[in-house]
């Protein structure tokens, strides 16, 4: 596919004009989070074992120790671009530490959104997109940060685990489609 024909994806405004980045089918995982129970702290891990239809092991989602217990929606894996925590500090000034939205995979690299609905890898644990993970007012709570404008639709993804195994940062993300 030549550059001039490659999907694009809008990146961030600039007053009202829209600047594009191309949308990539493949990316990397930079930090994993978990937190045992709902409200406290997050930690980084340098590696986690996902299973499947659960979630990641040590994970307040995956031993039912959420904020949210809606069994409707997929808990088992989010993730967020750090391209979109770049973009909030760099357009709205809105500094966010490694962790601090409490998304259990940092990546770089991948398109997030273009996922929903869609399989993919991580590393060698297959995942479906399920919906964006929009940000929350109890997010914005917990940072004492405005974050809900910020990151509408750029909050990161939902995913379920549809075949476990190991996640580490390194791992490459990548479409099943690529296979």
């Amino acid at each position: 596919m030549s550059a001039q024909s490659e999907p694009r994806r809008p990146r961030r405004r600039r007053g009202d004009a829209i600047t594009a980045e191309p949308a990539t089918s493949a990316g990397v995982v930079e930090a994993i989070h978990i937190a045992a129970a709902a409200g406290e702290q997050v930690r980084s891990v340098e590696a986690v074992r996902a299973v499947a239809g659960v979630g990641l092991e040590g994970d307040r989602y995956a031993y039912g120790r959420g904020h949210y217990q809606d069994a409707h929606v997929s808990r088992d894996l989010t993730l967020v671009e750090v391209e979109a925590i770049e973009a909030r500090a760099r357009d709205h000034g809105i500094e966010l530490a490694p962790g601090e939205t409490r998304r259990n995979i940092t990546t770089r690299g991948i398109a997030l959104n273009e996922l929903v609905g869609r399989g993919f890898w991580v590393g060698a644990v297959f995942c479906q997109g399920t919906r964006l993970c929009e940000p929350c007012q109890y997010l914005a709570d917990l940072t004492g940060k405005p974050l809900l404008r910020a990151l509408v639709h750029r909050g990161g993804l939902r995913a379920d685990i549809l075949r476990g195994g190991l996640i580490r940062p390194g791992d490459r993300l990548r479409l099943a489609d690529d296979d």
